[in-house]
C-alpha cells in the first residue's frame, strides 16, 4: 500500500510540477517554444513505472524551474539596467 501511496503523491507532485511551468512558459518568450517542449517531456516520461526514475525526472523538472526563474531575474535587472542612465563617476 505503501508504493500505491508514493506513487499518487508522485502524480500529484508532477501535475502540480507541470501546472507551475505551464504558468511560468506563459511570461517566457513566445517565440522559444517553451509550452511545445515542455509537453514533449512530459509525454515522453509518461508511461515511468520505476519510483526512482520518477522522482529524476520530477527533480529535473525543478532544476527547470529554478533555471527559469532565475532568468526572469536577469531579463528584470537587466531591463532595470537599462531604464537608468549610466553614471559618469563609475568606472566603466
Amino acid at each position: 500500500m505503501a508504493t500505491r501511496a508514493t506513487s499518487v503523491s508522485q502524480r500529484l507532485r508532477a501535475l502540480a510540477l507541470y501546472k507551475e511551468l505551464h504558468r511560468l512558459g506563459r511570461e517566457y518568450e513566445p517565440s522559444y517554444g517553451f509550452h511545445g517542449k515542455l509537453r514533449k517531456l512530459y509525454d515522453k516520461n509518461r508511461n515511468l513505472t520505476d519510483e526512482e526514475e520518477i522522482e529524476k525526472a520530477i527533480k529535473f523538472g525543478e532544476y527547470i524551474k529554478n533555471e527559469t526563474l532565475a532568468l526572469y531575474s536577469l531579463r528584470k535587472y537587466r531591463h532595470l539596467k537599462r531604464m537608468y542612465p549610466p553614471n559618469p563617476t563609475s568606472d566603466p
